[in-house]
């Protein structure tokens, strides 16, 4: 099977299965999301979902963030992973687009980066899901489920080189769901300590199943 014919196999399964899908995170504004993806950095969607109603209760917006202490947000995001360095970024971040943007958050990438506790794969994610654009993030469900199916190669050694070698393979249109395929099915199916390849439909075409198969039966 070539690439490009793992590729069509791979995005027409998902668009039949998951023709329509978003992230699993909770937010009420593009501001709500930022926050909620910055604190979703190795967390759970589900902690953070936890989290959020009460922080945003406070908190709905950059302005009214912007007034408070990094010691006051932390008090609603303790529970998450990093809570201090979180908080921390939370508050300057929110500082900073009351003072450069407004309070809003920008859709430029560059603008985006700039932001405290901001890296490429929240900047994509914020491009993608808040403004529509075809970028790709790459979390660690997405790196490795696009190993494992043999969507890119070993050389795709970090975040950036996956990100590149799934832009330039996947149609601009699918990319914005194709980042939400890729890491539901790290999430619930290709998991990252043992992979559920049994109930997996695309096991037959998946150059990772069979070593997965035969490693269960040594």
């Amino acid at each position: 099977m070539t690439r490009k014919e793992r590729y069509d196999f791979i995005l027409r399964y998902f668009r039949e299965q998951m023709p329509e899908v978003q992230t699993e995170l909770e937010f009420g504004s593009v501001f709500q999301l930022l926050v909620a993806v910055i604190l979703s950095a190795q967390c759970t969607d589900k902690r953070i979902n936890q989290v959020t109603p009460e922080l945003f209760r406070h908190y709905p917006d950059a302005k009214a963030m912007a007034k408070a202490e990094a010691e006051d947000v932390l008090e609603y995001i303790s529970s998450v992973s990093y809570p201090n360095a979180k908080a921390e970024h939370l508050v300057k971040m929110a500082r900073m687009l009351v003072e450069r943007h407004n309070g809003e958050v920008p859709a430029d990438m560059n603008a985006l980066l700039d932001l405290p506790g901001v890296g490429r794969k929240t900047a994509n994610v914020i491009q993608s899901v808040a403004f529509g654009k075809s970028t790709m993030a790459v979390d660690t469900h997405v790196f490795r489920v696009s190993h494992r199916l043999g969507l890119v190669s070993p050389k795709d050694d970090t975040p950036y080189k996956v990100e590149l070698t799934l832009v330039k393979n996947i149609p601009a249109e699918d990319i914005p769901r194709a980042h939400h395929w890729l890491l539901l099915h790290g999430r619930y199916v290709c998991t990252s300590r043992k992979p559920h390849c049994e109930k997996c439909d695309l096991k037959t075409i998946c150059p990772s199943a069979a070593v997965a198969v035969d490693a269960n039966h040594l």
